[in-house]
C-alpha cells in the first residue's frame, strides 16, 4: 500500500488512535494564506487543533492573530506567546475572573473577548476596571446563526454607545459567525453570505454616522471563508482548514485543503458472516452525526456502520468478505474538531513513520487557570 495515509510502523500504535501528517498541515496553512492574500487578515480558530505544536506552525508561517472558544484554548495561545487573541465567547461570572487572571499571566498577549448585551457589558466593564484593566471587546452579532449575539440594529447601536462611554472596556470591532450558511452550491452559499454580511455593513455605516468607528471586523468560518476572503477590510476566522475533514471535503469541494488527520482502528471481532466489529467507539470519533456520517474508511469501501457503543463500531459487509481480526483500517472523521477533543494526544506521521506526538492540551476545561 502506497497511499498517503499508510503507516509503515503501524505496530507501534495501539488503536483507536488519531494521527496527524505535519506536511499536510503546513500545506493547508499556506493554502489558507494564499486564499486570503495576507496572513495579517487571518485569525484562525484553534478549536480544531487544540495543540501548541499545530498552532506554532501557524505562527511560524506569519499568522499572528487567533480566535478561541475556551479559557484553556486562550491559555494555550498565551503559553506560546501568540500576539493577538480573541476569546470568541462572552465571559461572565467565574469565567470572567479566569479571563482576567489569564490576561495578567500572559501580558505579552493582547486578549479581547465578545459581548452581546448591555448587562454583560456592564459586568465586564466594572470587573475589568476594578482590576485596573481596559480590555478590548467585540460586539457579537447574530447574522442568522441564532445561537448568541445581538441583531445588527438599534439595540446593537445602543450597546456600542454604552461601550464607548464605559470605563474598563473599549470597542475593538464587530464579530459575526455565520456557521448556519452551509449550502453545497457555492453560488447559493455566496448569495446567503452576502445577504448576512449586508446587515453588518449597514450597522457599520450607522455607527460611523454617530461618530463610532469599529476598527476590526471578524467574520466567517470554514464554509464562508473563500467568500469573506475576497473582502479586503475583514479578518477571516476559519478553523477546520488546518486539519480538514470528510464533512467539509464533501460540503466545500471548492476549497483545496488536504485531510491531515486519520483515525486508525482495528478489526477486533467477526460477530457474524456479514459483520465485523472495530474498536472505534463513541469515545474515539465524534458521534453527533447519524451513524453513517461519523467515519469514512479510506481502505475499506465495503463497510456500512450499523451500530456503535462506547468502545465498539459494528459494520455490515458483504458475504465472503476478506476482513480478519487484527486488520488495520484508516478512516477520516466527518467532524474533526470534536474528534480531536476525544484524544489526549495525536501522533505525527512523516514518510510513513511515527515521529512524535502533539499534546491536545486545550481539550481540557483547565490547563492551569
Amino acid at each position: 500500500m502506497n497511499e498517503w495515509y499508510h503507516i509503515t510502523e503501524i505496530d507501534k500504535l495501539d488503536s483507536p488512535v488519531l494521527v496527524v501528517f505535519p506536511e499536510r498541515v503546513k500545506a493547508n496553512i499556506q493554502t489558507a494564506i494564499s486564499m486570503v492574500g495576507d496572513a495579517e487578515r487571518l485569525r484562525p480558530h484553534v478549536k480544531t487543533n487544540k495543540s501548541a505544536e499545530a498552532t506554532q506552525l501557524m505562527l511560524d508561517a506569519g499568522i499572528t492573530k487567533f480566535k478561541c472558544a475556551t479559557i484553556a484554548e486562550a491559555e494555550m495561545l498565551g503559553m506560546i506567546k501568540a500576539p493577538d487573541v480573541v476569546l470568541a465567547y462572552q465571559p461572565l461570572g467565574p469565567k470572567l475572573s479566569r479571563f482576567i487572571e489569564l490576561t495578567k499571566k500572559f501580558p505579552s498577549t493582547k486578549y479581547s473577548c465578545l459581548v452581546d448585551n448591555i448587562s454583560a457589558a456592564n459586568e465586564q466593564a466594572s470587573t475589568f476596571m476594578h482590576n485596573g484593566l481596559e480590555t478590548p471587546v467585540y460586539i457579537d452579532l447574530n447574522v442568522g446563526m441564532n445561537r448568541t449575539g445581538i441583531a445588527p440594529g438599534e439595540a446593537a447601536i445602543e450597546l456600542c454607545q454604552f461601550i464607548s462611554s464605559a470605563k474598563g472596556i473599549k470597542l475593538a470591532g464587530l464579530h459575526a459567525y455565520d456557521g448556519h450558511i452551509r449550502n453545497k452550491d457555492l453560488a447559493m452559499r455566496t448569495k446567503e453570505c452576502d445577504e448576512a454580511f449586508a446587515a453588518l455593513e449597514k450597522l457599520k455605516k450607522e455607527l460611523l454616522k454617530i461618530g463610532i468607528s469599529t476598527p476590526n471586523i471578524i467574520v466567517g468560518g470554514s464554509p464562508t471563508f473563500p467568500i469573506h476572503a475576497k473582502r479586503k477590510d475583514v479578518e477571516c476566522s476559519p478553523g477546520t482548514f488546518i486539519y480538514w475533514d470528510k464533512g467539509y471535503t464533501d460540503l466545500c469541494p471548492e476549497q483545496n485543503f488536504l485531510t491531515a488527520t486519520v483515525l486508525v482502528t482495528r478489526v477486533i471481532s467477526l460477530p457474524s458472516p456479514e459483520r465485523i466489529c472495530t474498536d472505534l467507539g463513541h469515545k474515539s470519533v465524534a458521534a453527533e452525526n447519524e451513524i453513517g456520517r461519523r467515519v469514512f474508511f479510506l481502505n475499506a469501501f465495503d463497510l456500512t456502520p450499523v451500530g456503535q457503543s462506547e468502545e465498539h463500531l459494528v459494520c455490515e459487509t458483504g458475504n465472503n468478505h476478506h476482513h480478519k481480526t487484527g486488520d488495520v483500517l484508516y478512516g477520516l472523521p466527518y467532524h474533526v474538531c470534536p474528534t480531536v477533543a476525544l484524544y489526549e494526544r495525536v501522533y505525527t506521521i512523516e514518510n510513513g513513520k511515527v515521529t512524535g506526538e502533539w499534546k491536545n492540551i486545550a481539550r481540557d476545561r483547565k490547563v492551569t487557570i
